[in-house]
């Protein structure tokens, strides 16, 4: 008789790229969203939204498992009122499960942060209905929207139970 193991833990890192999306992508980042649309973690996007907004995204590919995850970037002018910050949105982020715990969502955060540092943002939002343990880890904190955009903040809907977490960004890592 033999018996199955179950491995608990983190699982073995795997090679994974992360390049920009390009509008040929829209199908697989609507489809690798769905999932977490249905379980209440993303908002509803349809694919028209990902064609149209493709260069906001980064996507985290390997050789085994093919488009494994994805994130937008959303940079917003910086208020006249605010003085110098220059915020951007951290949006539809997620991972497919076979990359989860495999380093490919810290890749993706990693590669964000680099962009928005690169495009001048000082000011890094995400709204996240989950423990968020992830952009914990890469600095982010609980509030700080202050300096967020207030169209965005307005959008956010109260009864998703989001919590709004900011990174200040100042200068290249």
């Amino acid at each position: 008789m033999t018996s199955a193991t179950t491995v608990t833990g983190p699982r073995p890192p795997h090679a994974v790229g992360v390049r920009t999306a390009g509008a040929g992508d829209a199908a697989a980042l609507h489809g690798l969203s769905q999932e977490f649309v249905r379980e209440g973690s993303l908002r509803a996007r349809p694919l028209e939204s990902y064609a149209g907004h493709a260069g906001e995204f980064l996507v985290a590919e390997s050789a085994a498992h093919g488009v494994e995850g994805c994130v937008g970037l959303r940079c917003h002018a910086a208020s006249a009122a605010g003085g110098p910050v220059r915020p951007a949105v951290v949006y539809n982020f997620c991972v497919a499960r076979a990359g989860q715990g495999r380093g490919t969502g810290s890749a993706l955060l990693a590669a964000v942060v680099d962009q928005a540092r690169a495009r001048g943002v000082t000011a890094l939002f995400t709204a996240t209905t989950g423990s968020g343990r992830l952009f914990l880890r890469h600095g982010f904190v609980l509030g700080g929207v202050q300096d967020a955009p207030a169209a965005w903040l307005a959008a956010l809907d109260p009864r998703r139970g989001s919590r709004v977490l900011s990174l200040g960004l100042r200068g290249p890592r």
